[in-house]
């Protein structure tokens, strides 16, 4: 929340949909990639707007780096999603989660799991900076 508002709230509300239908439809027990594909088509029956797996520019004080950052999707040309397959969610997926808000100064990350069982597994991350 910033100003105890919710960061971007109907779009995180319809982003969480897509990722509650995607579960429901496959379950868990599949791999990343394809519940990456799942997401994407649900974006599209849904409207809503995305980009897969674009390319962040990294700085090191001031000059630019080669390597490049991918997070698995970016909703709404604001909000960050990462996409998991494991059995439970770790330290380092959060902090992949938080270097992507750091590296792209966007508001937003989604940590979304889809191979926790009995129910989908994320978490939202706000970027205070």
């Amino acid at each position: 929340m910033e100003g105890g508002k919710i960061v971007f709230k109907e779009e995180s509300y319809l982003i969480m949909g897509c990722c509650f239908e995607v579960y429901k439809e496959k379950g868990n027990g599949f791999l990343e990639s394809v519940y990456q594909e799942c997401m994407e088509i649900e974006f599209e029956f849904q409207k809503v707007p995305f980009v897969r797996k674009p390319k962040l520019d990294l700085t090191y004080k001031g000059k630019p780096l080669s390597q490049k950052y991918e997070p698995d999707l970016i909703a709404f040309d604001e909000v960050i999603l990462e996409l998991k397959a494991v059995k439970d969610l770790a330290d380092e997926h959060r902090a992949q989660v938080l270097n992507y808000l750091k590296a792209t100064k966007k508001k937003l990350g989604l940590l979304v799991n889809f191979g926790s069982f009995p129910k989908l597994q994320y978490e939202r991350f706000v970027n205070v900076e």
